[in-house]
């Protein structure tokens, strides 16, 4: 909140400044903002001030930028209007891009901005004709204009967003004669310029969150943090967030997160084939250009390592971990062996405390070592299913897996169901607690920790499964201490009890509040399921949202079915029923919560003027009437419309238009009225060369659409 506020009160801030200049009657005619002054000034330069024929040479455009000001680089990284140069030059003549310099890191409300102070340069390299003729004088015509900015207003230049006229003059000549006036211009802009270099290695990658750099210097050249940087040029990378440098061998890797949009109603980067941009190093002292394929090559490395958490981000960890491990002692499956556990101790012992203090050593190394077990096997299958996987793992990167969110997701729906009193599992710890104070020795504490941690598993598996979560990014060696903190966390009350036995009579005494307790942690739970609903839909799309409604209704059913009628105490027939009856449920549920199969055909927004302009064109036109509420609809998404319609689509050059009436819209009634129906969902298909439209049944099925498609459309040349 405190973010947007600062947003809001930065843009209105600047907002002020510039309507203020705007109607500031002392203001100049050469820009608005900064007192009405511009804050720029500009000449246009050339390399040579003679030309030879098809020979290209460089123009520059020259700003000396007033103190505190910046002009922008083509991402300005934040907001902002890069140089906007049009060119007015004699026939035969051909002017390339800009060849931006190196910029760097300005300011604006405070955040990072891609821009350039004091004289900067805005080369263009001109190519003259192979014909041209010598002898003469011509002039280059340029418009321009740019905007600059401070820390808190910005300035269009050179007159409120005109562009500005400039020139310079050339003589043709036989041969080149460069510029001497000029000399140190184009000395400047050459060092500025990033470099091309064999010596250096570059690939990238895009996992969709982060975007990383991988890049190998010559041997000699050895990089630190904060000394390297990459301005990227198409806005795929946040300017705002923290660029990590990490040695791989004799390879850098400098990650990056992904741009996702900003509160100054700047749209996400766009996802391309490639990472374009340049690479900074040391402020500028050396710069290259960056122009990578995506690809798996730069990801390789690091996805053989996981970032690891900082020492303040571990400790938390550890200690929710750790608390996750002592709530579990006040779960009913557990808290009522306690006692029984160290009396236990205490008898084996002969009152003696060493020995009981031995014992309860015993049953603390039983626990860690179980959890060893349990969660090095995990850490097995976590490693496996990382590798090779050509992905860059950091925090969160479990999340981006949409089958590792359901599975957590579904996870903490049952056990919130369980630990509410829909149905009960590990009521069975209380009779095995019973069972094991009656082994003796060492070993059979040794076992009774062991047989704890095993016995404990279904009332811990909501803080396993939020354990998992958070643990997963980590490495190898954080994971397993992790783990470690939440083995301790279980076993410290034993531990405790068995160094001051005569605190087990101070225990409070196993009753109905273990009951509330436990109902209350399961609206975190459920807290926690609906925060993975939210992100699994935004992975699914809104449009299944529908069937995990369905899905989940339909799992709470089957454990509701299971926890009312597979009791002990009922007839064998009516808990076996119970129990297929529930696994009918459970399964069908969770069939319908897995992710959907993803077509991709790419639906347009409908209008009346776009129909009409594709069918007057002679485009096949499929248009689907729609709406969130209209259930049929959503039926008819995830059953017409698999990847082999989707194929169909794009070989018969179909084009396909949703009409959405989830808010009222007037327009689509219209459209509804003149195909003679009321109610949605309306499919449409418009034949090339028919007048009638082909209206389609209410539901759909892929093989209608198949057929609908071959038998009415010819496939597009």
């Amino acid at each position: 909140m405190k973010r947007h506020l600062f947003y809001f009160l930065a843009t209105a801030l600047a907002s002020l400044s510039i309507l203020h200049a705007q109607f500031d009657p002392l203001a100049e005619e050469g820009g608005m903002g900064g007192g009405g002054q511009q804050q720029s000034t500009v000449s246009l330069l050339s390399s040579h001030s003679s030309i030879a024929p098809g020979e290209p040479f460089t123009v520059a455009l020259k700003l000396d930028i007033a103190e505190g000001w910046h002009a922008y680089y083509i991402n300005p990284g934040l907001i902002g209007k890069h140089m906007d140069l049009k060119w007015d030059l004699p026939e035969g003549f051909k002017a390339g891009d800009i060849e931006w310099q190196t910029p760097h890191i300005a300011k604006m409300f405070g955040m990072n901005t891609y821009g350039y102070s004091g004289t900067s340069y805005f080369p263009v390299t001109i190519t003259p004709p192979a014909d041209l003729e010598t002898g003469k004088t011509i002039e280059l015509k340029l418009k321009a204009r740019w905007q600059i900015c401070d820390d808190d207003s910005c300035v269009d230049e050179p007159n409120e967003g005109e562009y500005g006229d400039y020139s310079t003059s050339v003589n043709t000549a036989a041969e080149a004669v460069a510029n001497a006036a000029a000399a140190s211009d184009f000395t400047a802009i050459a060092k500025h310029a990033p470099q091309t270099s064999d010596e250096w290695a570059f690939s990238a990658s895009d996992n969709g969150e982060t975007i990383t750099l991988r890049f190998t210097p010559p041997s000699s050249i050895t990089l630190k943090e904060g000394e390297v940087y990459l301005f990227d040029r198409d806005g795929q990378a946040d300017a705002q967030a923290e660029q990590k440098l990490t040695q791989d061998g004799d390879s850098y890797l400098l990650t990056v997160g992904r741009f996702k949009g900003n509160d100054f109603n700047v749209d996400p980067g766009p996802e391309l084939d490639k990472l374009t941009g340049i690479l900074s190093i040391n402020d500028g002292a050396q710069s290259f250009a960056i122009d990578a394929e995506f690809g798996a090559d730069a990801a390789a490395g690091a996805g053989k390592t996981l970032e690891s958490a900082s020492a303040g981000k571990l400790l938390g960890v550890m200690g929710g971990m750790l608390l996750g491990g002592l709530i579990l002692n006040l779960m009913p499956c557990v808290f009522p062996v306690i006692g029984l556990k160290i009396m236990g101790f205490a008898q084996q012992a002969g009152e003696e405390k060493s020995k009981i203090v031995m014992h309860g050593l015993t049953f603390t190394a039983g626990v860690l070592i179980s959890f060893w077990a349990l969660s090095g096997l995990l850490l097995s299958l976590r490693n496996a299913a990382l590798s090779g996987s050509g992905k860059e793992v950091g925090w969160g990167y479990q999340l981006q897996d949409p089958y590792v969110v359901v599975v957590l997701l579904l996870l903490m729906f049952i056990m919130a169901l369980n630990m509410f009193g829909v149905f009960e599992i590990g009521t069975k710890a209380t009779g095995v607690g019973g069972e094991l104070q009656n082994k003796k020795g060492l070993s059979g504490s040794f076992f009774s920790g062991v047989l704890a941690t095993v016995v404990a598993t279904p009332c811990s598996a909501p803080f396993l499964g939020a354990a998992i979560g958070t643990a997963f990014a980590l490495p190898s060696f954080q994971f397993m201490l992790a783990f470690t903190a939440m083995a301790v966390g279980l076993a410290l009350p034993y531990l405790v009890l068995s160094m001051f036995p005569q605190l087990v009579e101070k225990l409070p005494r196993p009753g109905p509040w273990m009951e509330s307790f436990k109902q209350g942690m399961s609206f975190l739970l459920f807290a926690t399921a609906g925060y993975l609903l939210w992100v699994y839909v935004g992975q699914t799309g809104l449009p299944f949202m529908l069937n995990l409604i369905l899905g989940l209704s339909s799992i709470a059913v089957g454990v509701w079915i299971y926890g009312r009628w597979n009791m002990p105490f009922k007839p064998a027939r009516t808990r076996i029923i119970a129990k297929l009856l529930a696994l009918f449920f459970v399964v069908g549920g969770t069939l319908s919560c897995l992710p959907p199969e993803k077509s991709t055909i790419e639906w347009q927004a409908w209008s009346e003027e776009k129909e009409e302009q594709l069918i007057a064109e002679g485009t096949p036109v499929f248009i689907d009437f729609t709406a969130q509420w209209c259930v049929t609809c959503q039926v008819n998404k995830k059953r017409a419309y698999p990847e082999e319609v989707a194929a169909m689509f794009k070989e018969y050059g179909i084009v396909a238009l949703k009409g959405d009436k989830t808010n009222p819209n007037p327009e689509i009634e219209k459209a509804l009225q003149k195909l003679g129906r009321t109610a949605i969902p309306v499919n449409v298909l418009y034949v090339p060369g028919k007048d009638e439209p082909i209206i389609t049944p209410e539901v759909l099925s892929a093989s209608y659409m198949k057929e609908l498609i071959s038998e009415n459309l010819q496939k597009a040349e």
